[in-house]
């Protein structure tokens, strides 16, 4: 690499790793703890690229985006925060940081990310502006595991464009939660929000009030595959009709709707434009944590008493399964804290609220084989195609699409040790890191940079 980066953030240990790790690599380094500082270089016309962190002493960091980018609308920012919410990643998107990272975040991670960062310079000004201050942050869409993280840039990607958006997640999940976000920190902030299901929709004219209801704003399907066939019907009739200017379409489903029986393709077809599969809570076990200080620290706010968890507590609360998701890790440490008798929250109250600890089996994991769900998946595949052949290359693409979740999945369980992971999926590690750069699979090491 060559080019003058520009790192700003307040943790020594960080600039010193950055420094020696982009020095190596052929670059120069100016780091600083200020933004202030970060900012007179900026002005000095020095760097080539930025790397900054949001919480800083002097101020936030996505903040200074639209002056840098109004100065120097070449220069690219790379975003790296500890703050692992969804509103950091949009924050990011909206004031056209080059990239966003979580920490801790993997090195030759981020090393690949100031490459591309180098070769790419970006097109279009960022504006002079800044953002509009967006909603207050108590939205339990916290994670920094991968597969949260990945979930975060789609949003991100998708939140301003027209595309119509499918949301699917088990119950619990928090898919009205995305789709809500998805409003509210986009272009049709200040327009109707409006939540349509089998009720609102009965009737020949229910689709037709309530596309009038939302006008240019948002019209949610919610759990769109509990729709019956004539309501279907009504509602593609509606999406046949609507004009450009009209309100942005998104649906949620429990279930993929090219496994539900009986769902209309023309249907599926008109709502799938982008889509967004939120994972269930055992599926980001190491996000279960952050959630549960989240809900703690929010009773708080509103009033409640101080509440934490031991060790012990949290450890009972990581194993357990979790059927209800996130809402059940809700509800139950409102209890916790609604109950609890000391400050300290202990593991036997954490098993008075869940119950004994339990090992969920296959069924109530999936309720089917892997088998038998790409089994059924496929099937559905060609029924879409009416009777016509998929296009050519279909072995492959089943493969890509069954090794990516694979890959992603051991490594996250590994905690990003390619080793480890190598030995997890009985495969050599240099087929693992050829897959990992095949793939374009993000590498994300933890209890690395903090």
């Amino acid at each position: 690499m060559d080019g003058t980066i520009l790192v700003a953030d307040d943790d020594r240990t960080i600039r010193t790793v950055l420094t020696q790790a982009l020095t190596r690599a052929g670059c120069k380094v100016h780091a600083t703890a200020s933004l202030v500082t970060l900012m007179r270089w900026v002005d000095e016309g020095k760097g080539d690229l930025v790397i900054s962190d949001v919480v800083m002493p002097d101020g936030n960091g996505l903040e200074t985006l639209p002056e840098i980018g109004s100065k120097r609308p070449d220069m690219p920012v790379i975003v790296i925060s500890a703050q692992n919410t969804i509103m950091t990643a949009i924050q990011a998107a909206e004031a056209e940081a080059f990239d966003y990272l979580p920490k801790p975040f993997d090195l030759p991670d981020l090393m690949k990310r100031v490459r591309r960062g180098l070769e790419q310079r970006r097109r279009t000004p960022a504006p002079a502006q800044a953002p509009e201050p967006l909603p207050g942050d108590d939205l339990p869409l916290v994670g920094r595991t991968q597969a949260m993280q990945s979930l975060y840039r789609l949003v991100a990607r998708v939140m301003n464009t027209d595309l119509p958006v499918m949301i699917t997640g088990e119950s619990g999940t928090g898919k009205s939660l995305i789709a809500r976000a998805l409003h509210d920190f986009g272009d049709r902030r200040s327009m109707p929000f409006v939540v349509a299901g089998a009720a609102e929709l009965a009737g020949f004219d229910g689709p037709a009030r309530v596309l009038a209801e939302a006008k240019g704003g948002t019209l949610l399907f919610d759990e769109v595959g509990d729709l019956d066939a004539e309501t279907q019907g009504r509602v593609v009739r509606m999406l046949d009709a609507v004009d450009e200017g009209h309100a942005r379409v998104m649906a949620t489903s429990q279930r993929g709707l090219d496994g539900i029986d009986g769902f209309r393709s023309d249907l599926y077809w008109r709502l799938a434009g982008a889509q967004l599969d939120v994972p269930a809570l055992r599926e980001r076990v190491d996000d279960i944590p952050l959630l549960a200080q989240h809900f703690l620290a929010r009773e708080e706010r509103a009033g409640g008493p101080v509440r934490r968890l031991s060790d012990d507590a949290m450890s009972r609360i990581r194993a357990h399964p979790w059927p209800g998701n996130v809402r059940q890790l809700e509800n139950a440490v409102r209890r916790l804290v609604a109950t609890s008798s000391a400050e300290e929250i202990s593991a036997p109250e954490v098993e008075a609220v869940l119950g004994p600890a339990t090992r969920p089996d296959s069924a109530e994991i999936g309720g089917e084989g892997l088998r038998q769900a790409v089994g059924r998946h496929l099937r559905r595949t060609f029924d879409l195609h009416g009777g016509q052949l998929p296009a050519p290359g279909l072995y492959q693409r089943v493969l890509k699409d069954l090794e990516i979740p694979l890959i992603e999945i051991a490594l996250d369980a590994t905690g990003g040790n390619q080793a480890k992971c190598a030995d997890l999926l009985g495969i050599n590690r240099n087929t693992l890191r050829k897959k990992i750069t095949d793939l374009d699979i993000v590498v994300t090491r933890r209890r690395r940079l903090m």
